[in-house]
C-alpha cells in the first residue's frame, strides 16, 4: 500500500475512533462521512482505495478438476459431432421437395414470418403453416430422431 493511502487510512480510522468515543457506539457510514465532509459514497470509495491488497499464488488455488478453470469452448469431439449434425441436416433439407426447401429456407435462415413467406409464395398463411409443419415432419423422419428439431 502506498504511503498516501496508508496516511489516508490512518486519518479515517482516527476520525472513526474519535467519533466512536463521542457517541459511545460505532458510528454509521453517514455519521463518519459527515464528520469527514464527504458523501457516504465518497467515504466508501476512499475506504476501498485505502484497503491493502493481497496477492496469492494461482498455483495454490488451481485444480484440474475445478469448474472455475475449465475451458468452456467445445472440444474436438463436440466440434466433429456438430459438423456431422450440420451435414446430416443439410442432406435432409436437400432431400425435401423444392417448395418445402423454400419454406424451410425462408423461415429458418431468412427468419421471415409466416405472413411474409405467404406473400413471397403467393399462398395463404395457413397453407404456409401446413407446409412448414410438413417440412419439419419430413426432416424428423429423415433424421430418425438423431437430431432434436423444433
Amino acid at each position: 500500500m502506498s504511503r498516501p493511502a496508508q496516511r489516508r487510512r490512518r486519518e479515517i480510522r482516527a476520525q472513526q475512533d474519535a467519533l466512536q468515543k463521542q457517541l459511545g457506539r460505532k458510528p454509521n457510514e453517514k455519521e463518519l462521512a459527515d464528520l469527514l465532509g464527504m458523501s457516504a459514497n465518497e467515504l466508501v470509495s476512499a475506504q476501498t482505495a485505502c484497503e491493502p491488497m493481497y496477492f496469492e499464488s494461482l498455483d495454490e488455488h488451481y485444480s484440474d478438476q475445478s469448474d472455475v478453470f475449465a475451458d468452456k469452448s467445445a472440444d474436438s469431439l463436440e466440434m466433429l459431432q456438430d459438423q456431422e449434425t450440420r451435414l446430416m441436416l443439410a442432406n435432409a433439407i436437400a432431400a425435401l421437395p423444392e417448395r418445402l426447401q423454400m419454406v424451410t429456407q425462408l423461415y429458418f435462415v431468412e427468419e421471415m414470418n409466416l405472413s411474409e413467406i405467404a406473400q413471397v409464395l403467393e399462398v395463404s398463411i395457413p397453407r404456409i403453416h401446413q407446409l412448414k409443419g410438413q417440412a419439419l415432419d419430413m426432416l424428423r423422419d429423415a433424421l430418425d430422431e438423431s437430431i432434436e428439431l423444433l
